[in-house]
């Protein structure tokens, strides 16, 4: 896929989302009394930054000696977001461990929720479907969403749910069992805000496994409900519902209207600083 393949209308392969990642109810929020729109690109809601977010614009690169750092500066009242907004993006490669780094730093209070929107597929490029992957996730609960996929508020329990990932579960077989369409939900981790671990995918046929370990309270995991094998990848490969899934590390969904969450404003003086760790093996 060249760069206009990434330029023309795509589910966010590959990239990096913000000012703030997932939806935010109704494109609306108030910050110290003053209430911001954005653009409702989803439904009734705004997702992932908005109609021109991080991941429709250019970026300045600069290579180091293990990887690439991004940069650049979201100006004040870009996509209806306060302030301007310092933002770095770092990814570093060890062996099989890809680190991605986010930071950030604003002039007025503003949300900021960065994340990494890759797809993966463990069985490779062009396969048909992710139903014979091995999905663990580290949580003990997740949160319930309404019909336009905004949290309801509840912190609910995983126990003896379709969302209860503690333990591996084959994908097809468990979406079959539970009768849901797949996911695109906000699992809350149990870590600190130290690397903790977040997530392992499993590809029996290849061997190959995904550990995902990060500084966030969440991941969004999904399993691309929404594609619907229109778009055209390398040689040709289409990408069909549920070819392949996500593992957003980040912020809760909707956090800036929901104070019981972990906060998500950034204030001048503060620095926003996440990391996430993809570790590839085989098993």
């Amino acid at each position: 896929m060249r760069e206009t393949g990434y330029l023309q209308k795509q589910p966010y392969f590959g990239a990096v989302v913000g000012r703030v990642a997932n939806r935010i109810a109704k494109g609306t929020f108030t910050v110290d009394g003053k209430e911001y729109k954005l653009a409702v690109n989803n439904g009734p809601n705004s997702l992932h930054g908005g109609v021109r977010g991080f991941d429709k614009v250019v970026w300045t690169p600069q290579v180091l000696s293990n990887g690439v750092q991004f940069s650049r500066i979201s100006p004040d009242g870009e996509e209806g977001y306060p302030g301007e907004l310092k933002v770095w993006v770092t990814y570093t490669l060890d062996g099989g461990e890809l680190m991605v780094n986010y930071r950030a730093q604003a002039s007025q209070t503003t949300p900021v929720n960065l994340t990494n929107h890759s797809y993966f597929n463990l069985a490779g490029q062009g396969s048909p479907n992710i139903y014979d992957h091995e999905v663990t996730i580290e949580a003990d609960a997740f949160l319930p969403v309404d019909e336009t996929l905004i949290p309801t508020g509840e912190v609910a329990p995983v126990q003896g749910t379709a969302f209860d990932l503690r333990k591996p579960v084959e994908l097809g077989k468990h979406l079959q069992e539970f009768r849901i369409h797949g996911f695109d939900h906000n699992f809350c981790l149990k870590g600190s805000k130290d690397k903790h671990f977040c997530a392992r995918v499993h590809h029996a046929g290849s061997g190959r496994v995904l550990e995902v370990y990060t500084t966030q309270p969440g991941v969004q995991f999904y399993t691309g409900n929404f594609l619907d094998g229109t778009l055209k990848g390398k040689s040709g490969a289409v990408y069909p519902k549920h070819s392949g899934f996500c593992l957003e590390t980040q912020s809760w969904p909707d956090a800036v209207n929901q104070p019981h969450f972990p906060p998500v404003l950034l204030r001048p003086g503060e620095e926003y600083d996440h990391t996430t760790w993809f570790k590839f093996s085989v098993a």
